[in-house]
């Protein structure tokens, strides 16, 4: 059974730093794209870093520059760093993942899953001014 689990969320003065880490965990083969997306009160979810398998990053206008995302591939993993934060980063940040491919293992066969779409469950971000 797959799973994203996030961690690094928190509280953080106006232009700190936090680094939000994501871990894809079960039997999986391969992951298409790995990010983040944000949602803060009253908005619609939007899309902050993405990176794709390899190496590929597309980032939201508003973070270019100080926000960074990288991927371990062998761990399954994505990281966001975040550089000079501000009040309006203030949000439940998501990691999901796309296109990703998991396995299972019977009698020596391995039979691969049809592409799907993973999200995890959410960490606070908040910026104080």
């Amino acid at each position: 059974q797959v799973q994203l689990v996030e961690s690094g969320g928190g509280l953080v003065q106006a232009g700190g730093s936090l680094r939000l880490s994501c871990a894809a965990s079960g039997s999986i083969f391969s992951i298409r794209t790995m990010g983040w997306y944000r949602q803060a009160p009253g908005k619609q979810r939007e899309l902050v870093a993405a990176v794709t398998s390899g190496g590929s990053t597309n980032q939201a206008d508003s973070v270019k520059g100080r926000f960074t995302i990288s991927r371990d591939n062998a761990k399954n993993t994505v990281y966001l760093q975040m550089n000079r934060l501000k009040p309006e980063d203030t949000a439940v940040f998501y990691c999901y993942a796309d296109g990703l491919i998991d396995f299972a293992q019977a009698m020596g066969k391995m039979t691969f899953s049809p592409m799907r779409d993973y999200w995890g469950q959410g960490t606070q971000v908040t910026v104080s001014s």
